[in-house]
This record gives C-alpha cells, sequence and structure tokens, in this order.
C-alpha cells in the first residue's frame, strides 16, 4: 500500500550531512519526496510502501549522523504527491526559527586520509573538510546554515568540488565550507610588522621559524594562537615576557595521543575527550617522563593537553621534531582573543614574531574550550569551541529569558521554548573591548535564536557591568538573582532533581543578601529559592580587591580579625618583611576604613596559600588557590586541623584554630605539601560535619545534594566531599555540562527565572480558580 508522511526533525540537524543521510535513506528504502532545510530544522516529504517508510523513519531516528543530534521527530500522515523521484530542495528561510546553530568539529579520520594522500587533489590541503567536520558556528553570518550566508560566500566553488557539493551520495553533499586548493582560501606568512613574505608553502617556512625559536600568532578556527615550540625553554619565556603572563599554564597542543602519553597519565575517559569532535583542552597529571620547557606549567602537576584540530595544525605536526607546541589564545592580556587580521598584526606586534593567516573570515571568535576529569565525572573550566551554541533541553518554556551572567568567566544564556543556549565564553567584564566582544557576540545569537525580550536576569551584585548591559536591551522585567542561588540551581536543572536539595556552594566572591561577600555556603531549597542554613565566619578584606591581588594581606588581615594581638604577632613573624603594612592593615580594621567582611572559600585559599609561602602575591585569577591545591595528594586522606561550629542563626564554620596552627606548622618548618593536605581535609571534615548536624535536625529532608562553585574544580574537595557525603547515604550530584564557576552562572540564572515565572503563573491559576 503505497501512503505518504511529512516528518519535521529538530535538532543539531543542518550543518552535519543530515539532507543528504535522509537523501540515501530515501534510495535504501525505495522512497519518493524531498527535503528541505528551513529555520525549523528539517522539513521530509516521503511516500512509497507503508513498510518501507517504518524502516525509513526507524533509520532516521537510530543511525543519524554523528555530529547530529535529534531533539524531535514528529511525523504526520498526508496525501501523496505522486513524485517521481527523492530530491533536496532549496532552503526555506521563512518562519519561526528552531533551529540548532551548527558547532565547529574537529578535522575527521576520512578527511585526513586524504589529506595525506598525495593522489588526492586535496593533498596537504590545510582547509580540507566535509560533513561532519571543519568550521561552522564560527563562519555563520545568517541561519539556515548555507554557503551564501556563511564567509565561505567569498570562494566560488571549482568545478570538483561543486560536482561533489551537488551529489547527495557524496559525504560533501551540501559541505558548506567545501573547498580545495582551486577555490578555497590560502595561507599566508606575514613578518612582525605585518608584511607579506613571499613564501612557495607557508606551512614549511612556518614549521622551520619554530624550529629556530620563533613565536608564531597562528589563525585558526576560532581565533589566533600564539605558538613556539614547547620543548624550547628560552621561546616559552620570552613567550611569557612579551604576553606579560608570567606563571599562569600554558596549554600545548600535541602531535597525537601517544605523544600526549610521554608527558601526561592518560586514561580512557580522557582519551575520548581528547580525540573528540570538539577536541577541548584536557587537562591532565604529569608523567614521570615528563619533559617539556619547564616554563610551559611551571610548579603546576598538571598541563593542559589538546590534539590538533584543524587540518593545518596536522600538518605542522607532522614533523616529527615538533611533536609539542605551545597553543595558547592569542590575546594581549586583559582582552578577548583575537580573530581578526587586521586587529591581530596591530594589537601582537611586538608579541608575534611571524603571522600564519588565511583569507576565510572567522565571524564569530571562539576561545579553545578546557574540561577536565575530576573524580571520574566531566568538569568544564570553559564550555566554548565545539560545545558552544549547542543547546540543553528542559521540560519547561524558557521563551523569552536572557540572563546576562557575571562579571568574570562570563558567558549569556538564551531561552527558546524548550532549549536553553549558553553563548561561548567571553571572559573578565573589564574593559570595553571585552564589553564589545559580549554585546556582538550577545547580538548575533540573540537574533539567530529570535526570542521575544520578557526577562532578563542579572547577578545581584550592584557592582558588576552586567546591570547596565541588561539595562541597554529593554527587557519588559529585570530580575536579579543571587549568585550562588544560580550556581545551585544549575546543578539541579542539570542533574533534572525534583524537589529540594542542599546546596554545597564553595566560591571566590558572590554577593551576599546581607551585603557581605559570600562564597563558603550551604544552602537549602530549590530553584525558586533558598535558605542559608551554614556558612563560613566572616573576616575583614581590608583594601578589598588588593586583598584578592595580594594574598598575603587578606591572611594578616583574617589572623588579626580571628586572632587580635596573638594574631598580629602571628602575621609578623610569618610575613617578617611586612611588619609596617601589618600595622596599617590593623588599623584599617579597627577604623573600618575601606573594609569590606567576607567568608568564601576562595579566600580562605588564598590566605592559607600565603602564609605557606606558594602565593604571596597573584598573577592570574585564582593563582594562590590553584597553587596551593598542586600541594595536595589527592589519593591521601590527610589529618585535619581542628575547627569550630558555631550555631548561632544558622551554622558557622570557624577555622581560627586551623589558621593559628597553620602558621605555627609553617613556623616549625612542616612540609607544605603536608599542611595543604591536612587544610583541604579540614575543609571536607566542616562540610560534612555541618551535613551531619542538618540532617540530625530535620531527619525528613532530601538526601539530594548538589556541590558547585569555582573551588569545586579542585579534584581533593569534589573528591573526598562526595565520598564522605556518599557515606552518609546523600546523593551528590555534581555539575558535568556547564562549568561549576561563573562561566555556568547564566544557566543557573535562566533556570531561576523559569522557575519563579512558573511558580508565579500557577499560583495565579490557583487564584483564578
Amino acid at each position: 500500500m503505497r501512503t505518504a508522511v511529512k516528518v519535521a526533525v529538530q535538532g543539531r540537524v543542518q550543518g552535519v550531512g543530515f539532507r543528504p543521510f535522509v537523501f540515501q535513506l530515501a534510495d535504501k528504502y525505495h522512497l519518493n519526496g524531498t527535503v528541505q532545510n528551513n529555520m525549523d530544522g528539517v522539513k521530509i516529504h516521503i511516500e512509497g510502501e507503508t513498510a518501507a517508510i517504518q524502516l525509513f523513519l526507524a533509520d532516521l531516528k537510530n543511525k543519524a549522523p554523528r555530529l547530529s543530534k535529534i531533539n524531535e521527530i514528529d511525523v504526520n500522515g498526508t496525501e501523496p504527491e505522486n513524485a517521481e523521484d527523492f530530491t533536496i530542495i532549496a532552503s526555506e528561510r521563512s518562519g519561526t526559527s528552531m533551529l540548532v546553530i551548527p558547532i565547529d568539529s574537529g578535522v575527521c579520520e576520512d578527511c585526513l586520509n586524504e589529506m595525506n594522500d598525495p593522489k588526492d587533489f586535496r593533498y596537504q590541503y590545510p582547509f580540507i573538510n566535509c560533513t561532519q567536520c571543519g568550521p561552522r558556528y564560527t563562519i555563520i553570518e545568517e541561519l539556515p546554515y548555507d554557503r551564501p550566508y556563511t564567509s565561505m560566500k567569498e570562494f566560488p566553488m571549482c568545478e570538483d568540488c561543486r560536482k561533489e557539493y551537488e551529489d547527495p551520495t557524496n559525504r560533501r553533499h551540501h559541505a558548506q565550507p567545501i573547498a580545495c586548493p582551486k577555490c578555497g582560501p590560502k595561507l599566508r606568512l606575514l613578518g612582525k610588522h605585518g608584511e607579506e613574505i613571499d613564501s612557495e608553502n607557508p606551512l614549511v617556512d612556518t614549521i622551520k621559524l619554530i624550529k629556530e625559536g620563533s613565536i608564531i600568532a597562528i589563525k585558526g578556527l576560532g581565533g589566533y594562537h600564539l605558538c613556539c615550540d614547547a620543548r624550547n625553554e628560552r621561546a616559552v619565556v620570552e613567550l611569557r615576557r612579551r604576553k606579560k603572563r608570567p606563571l599562569r599554564p600554558l596549554a600545548i597542543m600535541a602531535a597525537s595521543i601517544s605523544a600526549v602519553e610521554q608527558l601526561a597519565e592518560v586514561d580512557n575517559a580522557e582519551s575520548e575527550l581528547l580525540r573528540s569532535p570538539e577536541a577541548p583542552i584536557v587537562v591532565l597529571k604529569k608523567s614521570c617522563e615528563y619533559e617539556l620547557a619547564s616554563s610551559v606549567a611551571p610548579n603546576m602537576g598538571t598541563i593542559g593537553v589538546m590534539l590538533p584540530y584543524t587540518p593545518h595544525h596536522h600538518l605542522l605536526l607532522a614533523d616529527p621534531e615538533l611533536s609539542c607546541l605551545v597553543m595558547t589564545s592569542a590575546n594581549p592580556s586583559g582582552l578577548p582573543i583575537v580573530f581578526k587580521d587586521d586587529e591581530a598584526t596591530r594589537y601582537l606586534e611586538g608579541i608575534a614574531d611571524y603571522f600564519l593567516i588565511n583569507n576565510r573570515e572567522i565571524l564569530h571568535p571562539v576561545d579553545d574550550s578546557v574540561v577536565q576529569i575530576n573524580d571520574g565525572k566531566v568538569d568544564f573550566f570553559r564550555r566554548s569551541r565545539g560545545y558552544v551554541p549547542d543547546p540543553f533541553t528542559t521540560t519547561s518554556d524558557v521563551t523569552g529569558i536572557v540572563a546576562f551572567g557575571g562579571q568574570q568567566k562570563t558567558t549569556f544564556t538564551i531561552g527558546r521554548n524548550e532549549q536553553i543556549f549558553v553563548g561561548p565564553h567571553i571572559g573578565d567584564l573589564e574593559n570595553i573591548e571585552t564589553i564589545g566582544h559580549y554585546q556582538h557576540e550577545f547580538e548575533h545569537l540573540l537574533r539567530w535564536i529570535d526570542t521575544p525580550k520578557k526577562i532578563a536576569v542579572i547577578d545581584a551584585h550592584p557592582g558588576y557591568q552586567v546591570h547596565k548591559l541588561a539595562h541597554e536591551y529593554k527587557f519588559t522585567d529585570v530580575i536579579e538573582v543571587q549568585h550562588h542561588h544560580a550556581h545551585m540551581a544549575a546543578c539541579i536543572a542539570e542533574h533534572q532533581l525534583s524537589g529540594q536539595a542542599f546546596g554545597i556552594i564553595l566560591d571566590g566572591t558572590g554577593y551576599g543578601l546581607d551585603g557581605k561577600i559570600w562564597g563558603f555556603e550551604i544552602l537549602y531549597g530549590d530553584a525558586v529559592g533558598f535558605e542559608r542554613l551554614a556558612h563560613l565566619h566572616y573576616t575583614p578584606l581590608p583594601g578589598s580587591e588588593k586583598c584578592i591581588r595580594e594574598p598575603w594581606r587578606n591572611a594578616a588581615a583574617m589572623l588579626i580579625s580571628l586572632h587580635g594581638s596573638k594574631g598580629v604577632e602571628l602575621a609578623k613573624a610569618v610575613f617578617k618583611d611586612k611588619t609596617s603594612e601589618i600595622d596599617i592593615l590593623e588599623k584599617m580594621i579597627e577604623r573600618n576604613i575601606n573594609t569590606v567582611y567576607a567568608g568564601t572559600c576562595g579566600r580562605l585559599f588564598d590566605a592559607v596559600s600565603a602564609i605557606c609561602g606558594v602565593t604571596k602575591v597573584s598573577s592570574y585569577d585564582g593563582e594562590a588557590a590553584i597553587q596551593l591545591a598542586e600541594l595536595a595528594n589527592d589519593q591521601v586522606i590527610y589529618q585535619p586541623y581542628p575547627f569550630d561550629l558555631e550555631d548561632s542563626n544558622g551554622l558557622i564554620i570557624v577555622f581560627s584554630k586551623m589558621i593559628k596552627e597553620i602558621c605555627m606548622d609553617v613556623l616549625a618548618g612542616i612540609d607544605i605539601r603536608t599542611i595543604s593536605g591536612r587544610f583541604h581535609e579540614t575543609i571536607v571534615q566542616a562540610i560534612v560535619g555541618v551535613m551531619v548536624r542538618l540532617e540530625k535536625k530535620n531527619p525528613a529532608v532530601t538526601s539530594n545534594v548538589v556541590l558547585s562553585g569555582g573551588s569545586l574544580h579542585n579534584r581533593y574537595l569534589r573528591k573526598r566531599i562526595r565520598a564522605e557525603l556518599s557515606l552518609r547515604n546523600f546523593h551528590v550530584s555534581v555539575p558535568e555540562k556547564v562549568p561549576c564557576n561563573d562561566g555556568g552562572l547564566s544557566y543557573g540564572q535562566l533556570v531561576v527565572a523559569a522557575a519563579k515565572r512558573s511558580a508565579n503563573q500557577c499560583v495565579l491559576e490557583y487564584q483564578q480558580k
């Protein structure tokens, strides 16, 4: 019996070879009809024998291309149109957008095999791609994703490429960035002032320059990298000097998994991440055989590694003498990643010796994503290239809700129907360039997603730049969400937890409801609201931001606040060269001059790091905590220091005894690795002690616990807190899809706003009844 159906497919179904896949399925089952991209996704009209249509629909769901992600398939019967064959028809640009914007993907094995085949006409072509790999989001100007609406419109296809592009049986059928040496983008080599260098083979000349110790700015998929030989200490030191990045670890790109295994420990989960189409930077533990330049990741037991993800990366690393390259974002300190050619030669003059550029324009810059496997779970430091702007699905309508994130590690998040789109990593909103970058990417994604501007969601901190940004866009309503409530709600939503949960939030900075700085919190509630059940005892930050930049000040102030005159003596004993400044800090605290009060995990780490002599002055955000965490062995359980839990309008964690004993241990010359380990375990036991008390007070409360906040990147804390609470029958969830740091804040903000809107609607409906 001949029948017909119309099929609407929503999800990541454009730019992933979905239409050729549908064409081949129709051919396999002898079906006729059409397939078309539109603003909703993919529309299919199919007609033929009923049994064949059923087989077609089963394969459509179960055998889709590897880069596709189907969220919904809607099938409806229709009248046969007596189609004589099956065709792919032109895209339709009308209608409300329900598209999932295609993500950039690392080059696939099929393309690499062709690139390395001397008989192939794309032999050693540095821009080879197909429907399963290559640029997507970074080159899109408008939707739907078709070549005329990308930066590839500047490259008319040659006859050979056109033939592949139009052949439904070819894996490059409708591969929008399709190109070859005849018709596609080309590499160029420039000198340090942007002058053209005559080069027959820019890649070969670049390899030679890197071997000689030069620093090269290389245009990649989402922006420029600064590159040098990772084994050349002189080159790495010079790169640090020019970029004004004295200590922060540099990422490297290794030629292969075997090259990675020669310098780091790699388990199956980490190997899978490295090899994935997303190709993120993966933070790994250094191995005993680690032999890179010492300045790549100084004083660190870990190293950030990625594999080549563009064809020209693979060609650069094909030389056996260059198995590892430093590959760090090319941006002057504090500014967004450089992605425009004219900006590269201007901003990077004096940093790069040469520029390896190409004439394919990057329209939307994205930083490399950074991830680690932490206690067996994926832990994002930064979710960007390869993952953005792939949406998360939710069970409630989030249309019209837009969250603006925070001040640091900023992202924005946009809601449409039951989809949540988290934007790319932007950075810290501390200068006009980064704010402009935020607005450019925000406005594009907001237009593409096509959602009404109903609710803008911002952090409750009155000094954050997002307050001004949100009001510029004239939303119907603007609501504020407390920083740590957003962290908590993000994890609750990710794991789709029902009812209420405990939220253990260990963080650096978050504006509290009492005007103090929060960041060591035990909360209880859900996305609609929360109660603060316990927190860290407040201590002063005289000079505010200066205490964060110079952790020794924070440590001295903590000692003075917790131990009075004895604390002054301890501070002067630990920081012998700061005695006069410690006297000034004491007076500032006494007179409450330019002093704020904080109880945060980040500032606690800073203080202990400074007392131990690990980091007294920070050169980058989080340095003191990161360096101290590197000293603790997460395979060991340490003896905790003493601490107190005070019951005063909620439980208050007081570490005055611990801080004093740490000072005494440092002055006695105890190994700082042991001190760091004991400090970590003290935090674990304090949290466990609080949770045990809270459960005893109310045994009927939920067993669900979510962990979040930037301090939960710490391997020891995450592992030990989960283990100890699990032993006590708590069900512990951690962020796995968005960062636990402020990169996940906007996602949590949107979740809170959606929950509050839904709750208000429910109340209204109840009142109407």
